[in-house]
C-alpha cells in the first residue's frame, strides 16, 4: 500500500509538472477552442419559432455585482427587440451570445438615467459590430428625440474614428446612430399600436411612475403568445388589463422592507441625502407582493420580477425578498437573474426556460 500511495504522488507530481511545464501551450490551445466556440455560437437561430425573452439586466440604479441595469431582449423569427437599455447590458448580450447586429428596434419605457445609460454602446455595436446600413430605431414616447440627437453628437467623432480605421465599405456611415421614433397616447386611449410588422405586434400603454412623465409599458403579441413589460410603476389596473391572460409578465419590483432598513442604516450613518432618496423611491415602484397581485388580476401564466430593488448580493436573502408572494398569485413566480431565457414556443402554451449566461 505505501508503494502504491509512492506511486500515485509520483503520477500526480508528475502531471503537475507537465502541466506546468506546458503551460503556455495548453493556454494556447484552450483560448483557440474557446475563441471557436464563441464566434461560430448562434444562440438566436437556436432559439424556437415565438416570443422569447432574455433578460440582459435585471437590476437597478444601486450597485448590484450580479446585475446589469434595466434591459429585456425580445426575440422572435431571427428579429431581436430590447426593451431599455441600462447599463452593462450591452456587455451582457456578448457575453450570452446574442449578435447586436439583429436588434430591429428599442423601446424605451421611460428617460430615467438607468433606463438609457448604455444606448450609445447599444447603437455602436449594432453599427460597426453588427454591420448596420440604417441607424437603430428608437420606440418610446415623446421627449426620446432630444435623448436621441444628443447621443449622436456625443459619438459623432467616434464614429468618424471608426470609418477612418476601418474603411467606409467595412463600416457603412449611413448605419451610425440612432433614429428617434417618439409616439404620443392620446388621453382617451388606454393603448397605442406602435410597431406592427412580419406578425410581431408591439403595443404600448400608460403607466404611473410620477414624477416621471411619460412613462410606459409594452406588449408583444406573436403566433398567438403574449409577453408584457410594466416598465417603472407604481400598482396599476391597467397593467393587468394589458396583460390579460398573457403568458409573461415581466415586472418590476421593489421590496419596501427591505428599502426601510437600507434607509435606516443611512439615516443612522449621518447621511442625509441618501436616506432621503431611499425614503422617496418607495413611493413610485410595486412591492413583489403587488407585482404578484397584478398577474393574478391580469391572469399571466408566469411572473418575473425584474428591476430588483434593493441589489441581492446574497442568494440566501431571495426568500426573504420573494416573501408573500405564493399567497398572492398562485402561479409560477420568479426572481429575475440577468442571463434567464423564457421561450414561448408558437401557437402553444408552454413556458421553456433557461440560461445564457
Amino acid at each position: 500500500m505505501k508503494k502504491l500511495g509512492i506511486g500515485i504522488l509520483i503520477l500526480v507530481l508528475l502531471v503537475v509538472g507537465a502541466g506546468l511545464l506546458f503551460r503556455e501551450q495548453i493556454g494556447e490551445r484552450l483560448f483557440a477552442r474557446a475563441v471557436e466556440t464563441a464566434v461560430t455560437r448562434d444562440v438566436i437561430g437556436d432559439l424556437p419559432d415565438g416570443i422569447n425573452v432574455v433578460l440582459c439586466g435585471s437590476g437597478s440604479p444601486l450597485p448590484d455585482p450580479t446585475r446589469a441595469g434595466p434591459c429585456s431582449a425580445v426575440v422572435i423569427d431571427g428579429k431581436m427587440f430590447i426593451v431599455d437599455i441600462g447599463g452593462g447590458a450591452v456587455r451582457n448580450l456578448g457575453l450570452m451570445g446574442l449578435n447586436p447586429g439583429a436588434i430591429e428596434a428599442l423601446f424605451l419605457t421611460h428617460f430615467h438615467s438607468d433606463h438609457i445609460d448604455g444606448m450609445g454602446e447599444l447603437m455602436m455595436q449594432r453599427w460597426a459590430g453588427g454591420g448596420r446600413d440604417a441607424p437603430l430605431p428608437v420606440i418610446a414616447p415623446e421627449g426620446v428625440t432630444a435623448i436621441v440627437d444628443g447621443l449622436n453628437a456625443a459619438y459623432a467623432a467616434d464614429a468618424q474614428y471608426r470609418i477612418a480605421h476601418h474603411g467606409a465599405a467595412m463600416i457603412l456611415p449611413t448605419g451610425a446612430g440612432g433614429e428617434a421614433r417618439p409616439f404620443s397616447i392620446p388621453d382617451a386611449q388606454e393603448e397605442m399600436v406602435v410597431y406592427e410588422q412580419d406578425g410581431i405586434k408591439v403595443t404600448a400603454f400608460p403607466v404611473n411612475h410620477k414624477p416621471i412623465e411619460p412613462a410606459v409599458g409594452y406588449r408583444f403579441d406573436y403566433k398567438g403568445r403574449s409577453a408584457v413589460f410594466s416598465g417603472d410603476t407604481i400598482k396599476l389596473p391597467s397593467i393587468a388589463k394589458a396583460c390579460n391572460g398573457c403568458d409573461l409578465l415581466v415586472h418590476e419590483a421593489l421590496n419596501v422592507e427591505m428599502v426601510r432598513a437600507v434607509e435606516k442604516a443611512f439615516a443612522k450613518a449621518g447621511r442625509k441625502r441618501l436616506a432621503k432618496i431611499m425614503a422617496d423611491i418607495q413611493n413610485y415602484h410595486t412591492t413583489p407582493v403587488e407585482a404578484a397581485e397584478t398577474a393574478k388580476a391580469g391572469k399571466a401564466k408566469m411572473l418575473v420580477l425584474s428591476h430588483i430593488v434593493p441589489a441581492l448580493p446574497l442568494d440566501y436573502l431571495e426568500a426573504y425578498y420573494m416573501k408573500g408572494i405564493s399567497d398572492a398569485y398562485q402561479g409560477p413566480a420568479v426572481l429575475g437573474k440577468d442571463g434567464m431565457l423564457f421561450s414561448l414556443p408558437a401557437n402553444k402554451d408552454s413556458i421553456e426556460r433557461g440560461d445564457l449566461r
